[in-house]
């Protein structure tokens, strides 16, 4: 397997796995390849805590649905979080505050309809 040249937003990820008419057709092909793509383990954490507080409805194990689709997970490391710090306050979700750390620590383009991220210099796709 190639290593990640993209990083899924959740929601990138949450529409793909159900088929949503908001998934850009760019990202439907990039995610249809299966090469190169990768989600973090924030996201899985994200969909947890959602999940868990009833503000979002998803049906099955993420991590078993990851591994049967083969999508690698990104871990969060001492690199990430430090980096998080040097980001400018546009956005302030922490998940996606670092889902873009991330992305510019490994060098990878965000999948993600957020209009925020382009506020980031981060690679987005």
């Amino acid at each position: 397997m190639n290593s990640p040249r993209f990083l899924l937003d959740t929601h990138v990820f949450l529409w793909a796995i159900r088929d949503d008419e908001r998934l850009s057709s760019n990202h439907r092909t990039i995610i249809a390849g299966g090469e190169g793509i990768a989600i973090s383990v924030v996201s899985i954490w994200e969909i947890a805590i959602k999940r868990s507080s009833g503000k979002l409805v998803a049906d099955g194990d993420m991590v078993q649905l990851l591994n049967e689709r083969a999508i690698p997970i990104l871990a969060i490391n001492e690199h990430h979080a430090s980096r998080v710090e040097h980001l400018a306050n546009h956005h302030r979700d922490p998940f996606d505050r670092l889902l873009i750390a991330q992305a510019q620590v490994e060098k990878l383009a965000i999948l993600t309809a957020d209009p925020m991220f382009a506020r980031y210099d981060v690679a987005l796709a």
